[in-house]
């Protein structure tokens, strides 16, 4: 039997999630969602890159919006 791995972000690195979030919905819009700094001044996917890897709650709430976003984007 072949376990399915259930996880949307298994196999999916922090840099795919960014940019797919800034693909659909760009820095403004993400910004918009979620308040982050980083985000509204200059941003950069490699600024950005380096705050969520430092501040696991805005991670979080970039994981979850991501997860949000699949979830639109794909049926179940």
């Amino acid at each position: 039997m072949t376990e399915h791995n259930t996880d949307p972000l298994h196999g999916v690195t922090l840099e795919q999630i960014l940019n797919a979030l800034v693909e659909h919905y760009e820095w403004s819009g993400l910004a918009e969602r979620i308040d982050i700094r980083c985000f509204k001044s200059e941003p950069s996917i490699k600024s950005s890159l380096t705050f969520l890897r430092k501040t696991p709650w805005a991670r979080e709430k970039v994981e979850r919006l991501y997860v949000k976003l699949m979830r639109t984007k794909r049926p179940l």
